[in-house]
Formats: C-alpha cells, structure tokens, sequence
C-alpha cells in the first residue's frame, strides 16, 4: 500500500498540487468516488442511467443543490472543483482537454454524481492475501470497453467499461465472496476467464489505464468500471460536463466498512 495519510491530508496534497496521479491503494480503509458533472437539465436522466445500471454506477452521493460545490457527505472540507487529481472536459460527447482543477469551468447549473470505485474492495482483498496486481507493480488498474450493453435512461445507453485483475482461480473464489459484501462499490466480478466472450480482444492493450503483468496460472478478473459513465456520456453528447481522469478518484471520509453487508 501507499504512504499512509488521511482522506483529509490526501485530498489537501491533491489541490495543492502536491499530488496529481491515480489514487489506488491510497486512503486505506476508506471510499473513493468517481464523479461525473452534469448541467441540471442533464441531471435527471443520468440519474435514472445509474438507478438501472448499479453494477457499474453505483451511486453514493450527489451535490445537494445545483452549483453547489461543496459535497459535505463526503467529508470534511470537500470541494469537488480541487480536490481529484485530474479531470476530464468534455464538449458535445468529445474529450477536449484534461486539466487538475475545475475552478474556472464551475457554473451554478451544474449538478455533481459520486460512484462507488472498485479501489475501495482492493483493501479487504490484500488483507485476504490477495495480491493486487496494479498495486503490487505501482501502476493505474488495466481497464477495458465490453460488449456487455448497459439499460438506456433518457439519453443516455452505451457498454460496460470493466476493471481487471489477474489471479489464481482459488483467489477468484475468495474475490467473489469478499466483493459480494460491496455492492456499493461495483461488487462481486462481472466476468473472469476468456476476455474476448466480453469484446476485449487483446488482454495486453488497455482502453484506459495501464496493462500489467498475468502469470502463468492467472486469469483475468472484470469488475464493472466507474468509467462507464464516460462512454454513456460520449454517446448522449451532452454541451457540457467534467469527470474524473481514469485512476484519479476523489478520496472520501466515508469508511469502506459503512458500505460492506456483514
């Protein structure tokens, strides 16, 4: 695992451009997001698209009010404008720029959605004696588009975006069971084995994030991705909205144990 800091400190290290890379295997024991920022207009289809897609939206808090910028239930002092180490612009569904703050783009319209992120199930697997491979090798984890059609909401549609790990199939069996307990933050694995039965036809190349190393004995483990939104969000072609960059997750205060089921 990475240096041990609070929610708190990781994030002040974020907006002060301390800290501007992906956030796995940082903030142990507590939730990270991914975020998706919508014009108000947009807000009520999007909301509907995670009610009917949970797997890979898993919604966990939202700004109260739009224009509002401070997300209190996610903790203590969380501006969501500083506080994720890059962001991604995007202008009619196309990816313009990514930049680490979002203070100049802020409109009072716009309405903040936080996802459940699979980092978050990365502890309890490690301290099962699961080896996390992206941690182990201090890269971003291997991410991949699907061919698994996520349900349409208003506007929005598109496939599952899937994280991947690899392990030996006994660590698959104890995965499933552990993430079971973590609904909230995409839960047990949507596929494992052959790659191309879900549209991923080359394991070494990664649509987002970094490939990393499968072992003999290893095979790949998906989990439904919070980047999927950003493939929902290219095809409806909103005017406007911000994500997170793939990696760069907004750390919570909210503990991984508030979201497990014992």
């Amino acid at each position: 695992m990475k240096e041990a800091l609070s929610p708190q400190n990781i994030r002040n290290n974020i907006r002060h451009g301390k800290h501007d890379g992906n956030t796995s295997g940082y903030a142990n024991g507590f939730v990270q997001g991914n975020i998706v920022i919508l014009p108000k207009e947009w807000a009520n289809d999007f909301l509907l698209f995670c009610q009917r897609n949970p797997k890979p939206c898993p919604l966990i808090g939202m700004s109260s009010e739009p224009g509002d910028f401070l997300l209190t239930e996610m903790g203590q002092d969380v501006d969501i404008r500083s506080d994720v180490p890059q962001y991604r612009i995007f202008k009619d569904g196309l990816l313009t720029e990514e930049v680490k703050d979002i203070t100049t783009y802020w409109r009072d319209d716009l309405v903040t959605f936080v996802l459940g992120c699979s980092f978050s199930f990365e502890e309890p697997l490690i301290a099962d004696g699961i080896e996390i491979r992206n941690i182990t090798e201090n890269k971003n984890v291997p991410m991949y588009k699907t061919n698994i059609a996520c349900k349409s909401a208003g506007r929005f549609s598109g496939n599952m975006v899937v994280s991947m790990r690899p392990m030996v199939v006994a660590d698959v069996i104890r995965a499933i069971q552990i993430c079971t307990r973590f609904p909230s933050v995409h839960g047990a694995p949507v596929h494992f084995g052959a790659p191309e039965e879900i549209g991923i036809e080359n394991i070494n190349v990664t649509d987002f994030g970094d490939s990393v190393t499968i072992k003999p004995g290893e095979i790949p483990v998906f989990w439904a991705c919070g980047v999927t939104p950003q493939v929902a969000l290219e095809q409806a072609k909103p005017p406007f909205c911000i994500t997170h960059s793939p990696g760069c997750m907004l750390v919570t205060d909210i503990p991984n144990s508030k979201l497990s089921i014992m």
